[in-house]
């Protein structure tokens, strides 16, 4: 038996692991404001090779995150567009295409503040970007990542 037949990862998952060493190793070495830079490049990189309403939906969502929540920083996570504080990622967009769903879906990490009981969402599909939907996700963004004392 190969590798291939015996791996509990599809082709897609293996190549978004792939995508992450790779994100990791560009980024060994690099600190400071050139780091910051340098991710924030490959966010809006991976919001540009995204077609259709996945790339909609990851302009509109950078755009969100980028009002609400400016102290996150803008990077990719396995591939995708994603925002993070103190280097953790709090949220991010995963693209229908990369594992051929059919709505990209919007995360949230353990970091984000969004519990709400005993249970609570970690993410949502989204197939468009209607005024709802915007305001609706500008509030998870903004209960998820709250500005820091003293900051707008």
């Amino acid at each position: 038996m190969s590798s291939k037949e015996t791996s509990s990862f599809s082709e897609a998952e293996r190549a978004a692991m792939q995508q992450r060493a790779e994100e990791l190793r560009s980024m060994k070495g690099v600190k400071g404001s050139a780091k910051r830079q340098r991710e924030y490049d490959a966010c809006l990189t991976a919001i540009a090779e995204l077609d259709g309403t996945d790339r909609l939906v990851a302009e509109r969502f950078h755009v969100i995150v980028s009002e609400e929540a400016p102290h996150l920083d803008p990077k990719t996570w396995y591939g995708f567009p994603s925002y993070a504080l103190d280097g953790d990622v709090i949220t991010f967009l995963q693209p229908a295409s990369k594992f051929d769903t059919r709505y990209a879906t919007i995360g949230f990490n353990e970091r984000a503040l969004l519990d709400d009981g005993e249970m609570w969402a970690t993410s949502f599909a989204v197939v468009d970007v209607t005024s709802e939907v915007e305001e609706r996700l500008r509030m998870l963004v903004r209960r998820a990542a709250p500005s820091p004392e003293g900051t707008e």
